[in-house]
């Protein structure tokens, strides 16, 4: 099916445009096994230990907010209360691994397929595009210089600057009057079905929701306008 080019298109970063959660395997599994030994554990052991205490940390949704606003700080927390859990206690081991880790995951994040086509695309056909992140201010602005995305994108709103973040109805609004669109000129595409989809339809933007790790909607309500798999589908569908 073809659509008309939105007047505007609204882009969230993290696993839409650059891979975020499918760094953190490698980078906690080569974090542990470089740590490990020096508490005298298993690699693995101490692996599962910490991916287990963070699937409980990041499923509650006032902890994931106030964590993903002070990431590296929540990471060296959560490594503290997994070594005291297993009876390996030692508050600076574990901040040393955690900041270990995030350097290596930061290093490991890169754009993911068909993402700078794609943007060129809808900016050389004039479609304005503005980037709508949640998370910790200072490690987004570096994700945006890194990958050059003044390039494509003429507005940032980032939720640790504004106080702010994706649901919530303020962040799309100011987005398309910083752009100059109307709800049903706009499409807002990201990973994230309560952020990026069910937040932007609230607000009457097209929402596409981009299945990045190919787990589809499973029990979720929401109902995306439009379901792709990479980016590039996007420029496929106005005639590129």
């Amino acid at each position: 099916m073809t659509h008309p080019c939105p007047a505007a298109l609204l882009f969230d970063l993290d696993d839409t445009l650059v891979l975020f959660d499918g760094t953190t395997k490698e980078a906690w599994t080569k974090t542990c096994a470089l740590f490990a030994p020096e508490i005298g554990r298993d690699p693995q052991e101490l692996y599962d230990a910490i991916r287990a205490h963070a699937r409980h940390y990041w499923s509650d949704p006032d902890r994931h907010r106030e964590g993903r606003l002070m990431l590296e700080e929540a990471r060296r927390r959560l490594v503290i209360e997994t070594l005291r859990k297993i009876g390996a206690p030692d508050d600076t081991f574990a901040a040393r691994l955690a900041d270990h880790y995030s350097a290596l995951q930061e290093s490991l994040i890169d754009f993911l397929p068909g993402v700078e086509e794609t943007l060129a695309f809808f900016k050389g056909k004039g479609t304005r595009l503005a980037l709508l992140t949640n998370g910790n201010a200072v490690l987004q602005r570096r994700k945006i210089e890194r990958f050059g995305l003044d390039r494509f994108f003429s507005h940032f709103f980032v939720e640790g600057e504004l106080g702010f973040g994706k649901p919530d109805p303020r962040v799309y609004e100011r987005a398309l009057a910083a752009l100059n669109a109307r709800p049903e000129e706009a499409w807002c595409v990201g990973d994230n079905l309560e952020w990026d989809v069910a937040g932007a339809q609230a607000c009457g933007i097209f929402g596409v929701w981009k299945d990045t790790y190919r787990r589809g909607l499973g029990e979720s309500p929401v109902r995306p306008d439009r379901i792709i798999l990479e980016l590039g589908e996007l420029a496929e569908s106005v005639g590129a």
